[in-house]
C-alpha cells in the first residue's frame, strides 16, 4: 500500500488533482466538494479525515473518544461478531451479526477465526472474553463500554453499527484519524456525514482541554491529496 501511494503521489494524475487545491484552507462544504474532485484512484475511494487536537496526551482527562451514527452510513459492509448468552442469540442474528455465540464462538477465535470487523458483547460475557484479550486487544477488536460495544441490548448496537455508527479516538500523537463515507456518496451526503462527525467530536471535548480544541482539520480521498478545512 505504501509503495502504491508513493507512486500515486509522484504520478501525473495525482499532480493534476493536487493542482485543483488552490487555497490554504476551505470552509467545510467547499472542502468536501473539492474532495470529490481530487480522488486519484480508479476504485471508489474512502473519504478520510485527520484532526489534530490541542491535548496533552499524557493526561487521561484530555483523551478524546466517542461514537457517532453517520446519517448516510459508511459505504462499507461491517462484519460483526456478537458474544452473547443463549437468550440474546436470536436478537443478535436478526440484527445482522455474522458470527453469534458464547463460549463456542470464543473457541472459534482461539482456533484462528478472525472473519469480522467489530466485536460486541453483552456484559455477562465479558469475564469469558479475558482469554481473548491478547488476540483481540492488539487489533482494536476487544468489546469496550467506552466504545459502545458492550450492551445488554446487543440488537440495538448491532443495528446501529450496520447502519453506519463509527467510533473515533485520539491516538498517542493527539490526532483523530477516521472516515466518513465513500467519494461516490457525492458532496451533499458526505457533507452531512462530516457535519455529524464534527459535531460529535466537539461534543466529546474533555473538560481538561482549555481554549483552542482543534488545531487543524484536513480531509482527503484514499491516496489523494489533503485539503485543509477552516477550523
Amino acid at each position: 500500500m505504501a509503495k502504491t501511494a508513493e507512486v500515486a503521489k509522484g504520478g501525473k494524475k495525482y499532480r493534476e488533482k493536487r493542482a485543483l487545491i488552490t487555497e490554504k484552507s476551505y470552509a467545510l462544504p467547499e472542502a468536501v466538494k473539492l474532495l470529490t474532485s481530487v480522488a486519484a484512484t480508479k476504485f471508489d475511494a474512502t473519504a478520510e479525515i485527520h484532526i489534530r487536537i490541542a491535548a496533552d496526551t499524557t493526561q487521561a482527562d484530555q483523551m478524546v473518544r466517542g461514537t457517532v451514527s453517520l446519517p448516510n452510513g459508511t459505504g462499507k459492509n461491517v462484519r460483526i461478531a456478537a458474544f452473547v448468552t443463549e437468550e440474546f442469540e436470536k436478537e443478535a442474528k436478526d440484527a445482522g451479526a455474522e458470527h453469534v455465540g458464547g463460549d463456542a464462538l470464543i473457541k472459534e477465535i482461539e482456533g484462528g477465526m478472525m472473519d469480522f470487523d467489530i466485536a460486541v458483547a453483552v456484559p455477562m460475557m465479558m469475564k469469558n472474553l479475558g482469554k481473548l484479550a491478547k488476540v483481540l486487544g492488539p487489533k482494536g477488536l476487544m468489546p469496550n463500554p467506552k466504545s459502545g460495544t458492550v450492551s445488554d441490548k446487543p440488537g440495538k448496537i448491532i443495528g446501529e453499527l450496520k447502519k453506519g455508527r463509527i467510533e473515533f479516538k485520539m491516538d498517542k500523537q493527539g490526532i483523530i484519524h477516521t472516515t466518513f463515507g465513500k467519494v461516490s456518496f457525492g458532496a451533499d451526503k458526505l457533507t452531512q456525514n462530516l457535519e455529524a462527525l464534527m459535531q460529535a467530536i466537539k461534543d466529546a471535548k474533555p473538560s481538561g482541554i482549555k481554549g483552542v480544541y482543534m488545531l487543524s482539520v484536513s480531509i482527503n480521498p484514499t491516496m489523494g491529496p489533503g485539503i485543509k478545512v477552516t477550523v
